[in-house]
C-alpha cells in the first residue's frame, strides 16, 4: 500500500492565537488520535499535499517529537474563502482495534452488457468499511465483467474480505444501461418485422383460396 512520510513539530499551545501564528508560518495544525494519547502537532501545508488532494487510500507515516504514528487520514478543514487547507484529523492504527475507512472501488472486466452495446454507468466511487489495520488496502476490485444490459451491481455485490461494507446493502453501485442507439434499433425492430410478416402470410392466404 502506498504511503507517506510527515515530519511534524509537536503542538504545546492551543487556541485561535497559537493557530493563528502557526498558519501564517505556512504551517498546518493537525491532531493524531485513537492510540494511547493524542498528539497535537503541524507541519508544512506541503507536507500534507500528496495524501490531501489524492482520490487514492494511503497510509501516513508521522514523526512527531522522535516517535512515529502510522495513521490514516480521517478529516479536513479549508478555509472557506481562500480554500486553503487549515487543520488535518489522522487516527492512528492500533494492531488489535478495527478502524472505519473509507476505500476506493476499482472497477474491471468489460460488462457483458457493454460488449452488447450498452453503456457502463458506475455510481459510487468508494465504501465505507470496517476492519483491523493489517487488512487495509490501496482498493477494493469489483469485477463487472458478468454484468448484463439493464442490470446492476450492488453493494451487496462486493466481495471483501475480513471487512464489513457499511454501506447499505441495496445501494447500486454500478449499472449498464441502454444508449440511445440500441433504443432506436429496438424500436425499429419490430415495425421492420411486421412488413416481412405481412409478406410470409400473403403466399399462405392465397393457397387457401
Amino acid at each position: 500500500m502506498k504511503s507517506i512520510t510527515i515530519e511534524g513539530q509537536l503542538r504545546t499551545e492551543s487556541g485561535k492565537k497559537a493557530t493563528r501564528q502557526l498558519r501564517s508560518q505556512q504551517l498546518v495544525p493537525a491532531v493524531i488520535y485513537g492510540g494511547k494519547t493524542e498528539i497535537n502537532f503541524s507541519a508544512p501545508a506541503t507536507a500534507f499535499k500528496s495524501i490531501v488532494y489524492t482520490s487514492e487510500f494511503m497510509l501516513a507515516n508521522i514523526t512527531v517529537d522522535g516517535t512515529t504514528y502510522r495513521c490514516i487520514l480521517k478529516d479536513l478543514q479549508f478555509n472557506k474563502v481562500s480554500d486553503a487547507l487549515t487543520h488535518v484529523d489522522f487516527l492512528e492504527l492500533v494492531e488489535d482495534k478495527k478502524v472505519i475507512a473509507t476505500l476506493p472501488l476499482k472497477y474491471v472486466g468489460v460488462p457483458a452488457g457493454v460488449k452488447a452495446g450498452g453503456k457502463l454507468v458506475t455510481k459510487m466511487k468508494g465504501v465505507k468499511i470496517k476492519t483491523l489495520p493489517k487488512y487495509l488496502k490501496e482498493h477494493i476490485e469489483v469485477d463487472l465483467s458478468g454484468l448484463q444490459l439493464n442490470e446492476n451491481v450492488r453493494v451487496q455485490d462486493i466481495i471483501a474480505e475480513n471487512m464489513e461494507v457499511l454501506n447499505s446493502p441495496r445501494i447500486p453501485i454500478a449499472s449498464v444501461t441502454m444508449t440511445r442507439q440500441l433504443k432506436q434499433e429496438e424500436a425499429a425492430a419490430p415495425k421492420a418485422a411486421a412488413p416481412a410478416a405481412a409478406k410470409a402470410a400473403a403466399p399462405a392466404a392465397a393457397a387457401k383460396k
